[in-house]
C-alpha cells in the first residue's frame, strides 16, 4: 500500500476525542431559526400561505373528518409535509403547533441548520483553516434570506439543505473516487426532487460532471465506458426513483401524474387565474432573473472569476461542482419564469446563496484528504503545498498572501449580507418578503401606501383566523362546513375542529357536494366566483353560491378580510340542513 493511500485511510474517521463543532453549529442554528419561526408566527401573525397549506396538508392525514396518507396532496412534492407529520401527531395536546404552524416552523429551521453544517463541511473537508470554514457558515446562516425561509415553513430549507448536501458529497467524491459518495449525493437530490421540481436540474448537472470526469478518469482503460456509465447511473437512479415512484402515486390516486402542472391547483393554472401570465420578453425575464441572482449573491461577479482563475492554476476541478449545480438551478428559474410557468419570486432564487459560500471557501487551497470509507482507484493523492522556484531552489509559497486571500473572501462575503437585506425591502424585487419592513421595523405613525400594504401583507389570515373561531364556537359536529381548500387551508388550520370541514382531499367531497343538505351539511364556506376562485371547488359546481347562495343556502355571515390578496368570506346556511 503505498504512502498516499496510506494517508487517506487514516482520514477516514476523524481522531477520537477531537472537537466536533458541527454539532453546536447544527444546534445554534436550528435554535435561532426556530425561534425567529415561533416569533414571526405566534408572536406577530405573519404567515407564509405556502407554509400554511402545507401545514393544512399534513393535519389532514391525521385529524381531518376522513384521515389518510394520500390527504396530503399531490400538488407539491411531499417531503416539506412527510417531515412535519411527527410534529403534528402532537397537536391533539398542543394545537399551537398547527394553528400558528410551529411544525412549519420546526421542520425549516432543522433542514436550514443542516445545510449550514454541509456549508461548514464543505470547508472542513478541503481542509481550509477553521476560522474561514466557520467564518463562511456563520454569513451564511446570518444571510436574512436564510434566517426569514429557515424560520418559516416553505420549502427553501429542505431544498437548500438537500442541494448543500449534495454539493458536499460530489464535491469530496472528485477527490476520493468514492462510491459512498456518489450515492449519497443521488440520494440527496432525489430527495430534493421530493421538495421541489427544479431540482432535476442539478441533478442532471450532476450526471453529467460525474460521467465526463469519469470518463476521462478513466483514459486507457478496457472498460472506459462501462465505468462512465455506472456512475452515471449510481448518481441518476435515486433521483429517477423519486421522480417516477412520485408521478406513478399521483396517477394511481388521482388520474394526474403531475399535478402541479396540470392541476386546476398547480402554478400554471394560478398564474392564469391570477392573471399574472408571466413573460414572453426575453429581456425582461433576463433582467429579473439577473437582478434576483446578485440581489441573493452580490460578491458572484467577483468570486466566479476569481476562484475560476484559481481553479485554473491550481487544475482544481472541484469547483466546477458548485457554479453546474447552482448556476443549473438559478437557469431552471430564469427559463421558467420566461415561459410563464412559476412566479417572479426572490426565493426562487435562493441557490446563489450556498453558491457564494462554497466559492468562499474554495478561495482556499486543498489541504489533507477528505473523510472517505473507501477511496476509489482513481482517488486523488493528498497535494503538496503550492510551491515556487527561486533559480534552484524550491520555497514554499508565503502563507500571508493565501490567508490575504481567504480573508478577503470572507468580507467579501459578509459585505454582501446588508445587500441582500436592502435588496429584501425593494417591492419590485421581493414581493413576498419586503412586508417584513412592517413585522421587523414597526412604525405605526407611517401612513403612506407602501406602509399600508405591508401591513395588509403582514395581516393576512388574520380574517380566517377569526373565521376559524367563529365556526368552532358553534359546536357543529363532523363535517358540517363544506369548503375548498385553494382558499380556505388557513381556516382549517387555525381551526381547533379540523373535523368539522369537508374538503377536496375527503374521499366523498364530490357526493357530499353534489347533495349537502341530504349528507349533514350545515355550512357552505363560499369564496367569489373571480380569480383564483373560479378554480374552487364550490364554485365549480354552483357558480352563483357567491352571489346568491344558488338556491340551496342562504347566507349567515359575511367577513371583510384584512389581508392582501385574499377573498371577503360569505358563510351560507344550506336550507333543509337539521
Amino acid at each position: 500500500m503505498d504512502r498516499h493511500r496510506t494517508e487517506r485511510l487514516r482520514a477516514v474517521r476523524p481522531a477520537a476525542g477531537r472537537p466536533r463543532p458541527a454539532r453546536w453549529i447544527f444546534v445554534a442554528a436550528t435554535v435561532l431559526y426556530l425561534a425567529v419561526g415561533a416569533w414571526l408566527g405566534a408572536g406577530q401573525g405573519f404567515l407564509m400561505g405556502d407554509a400554511l397549506s402545507r401545514v393544512a396538508a399534513t393535519q389532514a392525514t391525521l385529524f381531518s373528518r376522513d384521515p389518510h396518507l394520500s390527504a396530503i396532496g399531490f400538488v407539491f412534492t411531499p417531503l416539506t409535509s412527510l417531515a412535519q407529520l411527527p410534529m403534528v401527531a402532537l397537536a391533539h395536546w398542543f394545537p399551537a403547533i398547527t394553528t400558528w404552524s410551529l411544525s412549519g416552523a420546526l421542520m425549516s429551521a432543522l433542514f436550514m441548520g443542516g445545510a449550514v453544517v454541509m456549508v461548514f463541511g464543505i470547508g472542513t473537508d478541503r481542509g481550509a483553516p477553521l476560522w474561514l470554514s466557520g467564518g463562511v457558515a456563520a454569513v451564511f446562516a446570518l444571510n436574512p434570506m436564510v434566517v426569514f425561509y429557515g424560520a418559516n415553513g416553505m420549502s427553501e430549507a429542505p431544498f437548500l439543505f438537500c442541494l448543500c448536501l449534495a454539493l458536499r458529497r460530489l464535491i469530496r467524491w472528485v477527490r476520493t473516487d468514492d462510491a459512498n459518495d456518489l450515492t449519497a449525493c443521488g440520494i440527496a437530490l432525489g430527495l430534493a426532487y421530493l421538495t421541489r421540481y427544479d431540482a432535476l436540474a442539478p441533478a442532471a448537472a450532476a450526471a453529467v460532471i460525474v460521467a465526463v470526469l469519469t470518463y476521462r478518469r478513466s483514459r486507457g482503460e478496457s472498460h472506459r465506458w462501462h465505468c462512465a456509465i455506472m456512475d452515471f447511473v449510481l448518481i441518476v437512479l435515486p433521483v429517477a426513483a423519486a421522480f417516477l415512484v412520485w408521478a406513478a402515486t399521483s396517477w394511481l390516486i388521482t388520474g394526474q401524474a403531475f399535478q402541479q402542472f396540470s392541476s386546476q391547483y398547480g402554478n400554471s393554472s394560478i398564474l392564469q387565474q391570477s392573471g399574472a401570465t408571466g413573460t414572453t420578453d426575453v429581456t425582461a425575464a433576463l433582467e429579473y432573473s439577473t437582478a434576483a441572482t446578485l440581489i441573493l449573491g452580490p460578491a458572484l461577479p467577483l468570486l466566479i472569476p476569481i476562484v475560476g482563475a484559481l481553479a485554473i492554476r491550481r487544475r482544481d476541478v472541484q469547483v466546477a461542482v458548485p457554479i453546474l449545480l447552482c448556476g443549473a438551478v438559478l437557469a431552471f428559474q430564469a427559463f421558467s419564469y420566461l415561459s410563464g410557468s412559476t412566479f417572479a419570486f426572490l426565493r426562487f432564487y435562493v441557490a446563489a446563496i450556498p453558491l457564494a459560500a462554497v466559492l468562499a471557501i474554495q478561495v482556499a487551497p486543498v489541504r489533507g484528504f477528505p473523510p472517505s470509507r473507501r477511496p476509489g482507484r482513481h482517488a486523488e493523492a493528498t497535494p503538496p503545498d503550492p510551491v515556487r522556484i527561486i533559480g534552484k531552489h524550491r520555497a514554499s509559497a508565503p502563507r500571508g498572501g493565501r490567508a490575504v486571500g481567504m480573508a478577503l473572501a470572507l468580507v467579501l462575503l459578509a459585505a454582501s449580507v446588508p445587500l441582500t437585506a436592502l435588496g429584501m425591502s425593494s417591492q419590485a424585487i421581493s414581493v413576498q418578503e419586503y412586508s417584513l419592513g412592517a413585522v421587523v421595523f414597526p412604525d405605526p405613525d407611517d401612513a403612506s401606501d407602501r406602509s399600508a400594504d405591508q401591513r395588509r401583507i403582514a395581516a393576512t389570515f388574520s380574517t380566517e383566523r377569526r373565521l376559524a373561531n367563529y365556526l368552532d364556537a358553534l359546536q357543529l359536529p363532523r363535517g358540517a362546513v363544506l369548503m375548498d381548500t385553494v382558499y380556505g387551508f388557513a381556516v382549517v388550520v387555525a381551526s381547533h375542529r379540523p373535523d368539522q370541514f369537508v374538503v377536496p382531499s375527503d374521499r366523498d367531497f364530490v357526493r357530499v357536494l353534489n347533495r349537502p343538505a341530504e349528507r349533514g351539511v350545515k355550512y357552505i364556506l363560499a369564496v367569489p366566483n373571480t380569480g383564483r376562485g373560479t378554480s374552487d371547488a364550490v364554485n365549480r359546481r354552483y357558480p352563483t353560491m357567491y352571489e346568491n347562495g344558488s338556491g340551496i343556502a342562504t347566507l349567515a355571515v359575511e367577513a371583510p378580510n384584512d389581508g392582501a390578496g385574499q377573498p371577503r368570506w360569505r358563510l351560507y346556511r344550506v336550507l333543509g340542513a337539521g
